[in-house]
């Protein structure tokens, strides 16, 4: 790979030093995070849900791997019926399919990595669930404000 004049480089050190103090990128990211973790939560809370309700025995690892990519499908959605009110269905379909997958699947991967912790498997406990929408929530916060703060793009 070769860097033309060392701009590359100074482009990518430039996305890496970035102000970590704005409070009004902060409030941003967290709102885009929070609309990414109800999105993600409904399929993910309602994979575990159904397993556990209905008593199928399914290897965790199984049922975990359909919630995070459950998860990641109700977030597209609800992306999606959000977005229709400012744009035609087909943009907002590819708008909310454009969103970060990386931030989706650390959201989801430390819900259900939370979940087996606490719990030993796939199962669902009220006092647990609080614990796990905060862990979704926070891990993914960071990156979130980097790509918002160094490339301007939010996932929301």
């Amino acid at each position: 790979m070769k860097i033309n004049g060392g701009q590359r480089m100074t482009s990518i050190t430039y996305n890496l030093s970035i102000n970590w103090k704005c409070k009004r990128t902060w409030k941003t990211a967290s709102y885009n995070t929070f609309w990414c973790l109800i999105g993600c939560s409904i399929g993910d809370l309602g994979t575990i849900a159904y397993f556990q309700f209905t008593g199928i025995p399914w290897p965790v690892w199984a049922i975990m791997t359909l919630a995070i990519f459950n998860g990641i499908m109700t977030s597209i959605m609800l992306e999606t019926v959000i977005l229709v009110r400012q744009m035609p269905i087909k943009l907002a379909f590819k708008t909310a399919i454009g969103m970060s997958l990386i931030s989706m699947i650390a959201m989801e991967s430390a819900m259900n990595i939370t979940d087996v912790l606490l719990t030993g498997g796939a199962i669902l406990k009220w006092w647990l669930v609080p614990i796990m929408l905060s862990a979704g929530f926070i891990t993914p916060l960071p990156y979130n404000y980097w790509r918002l703060k160094a490339l301007g793009k939010a996932c929301h």
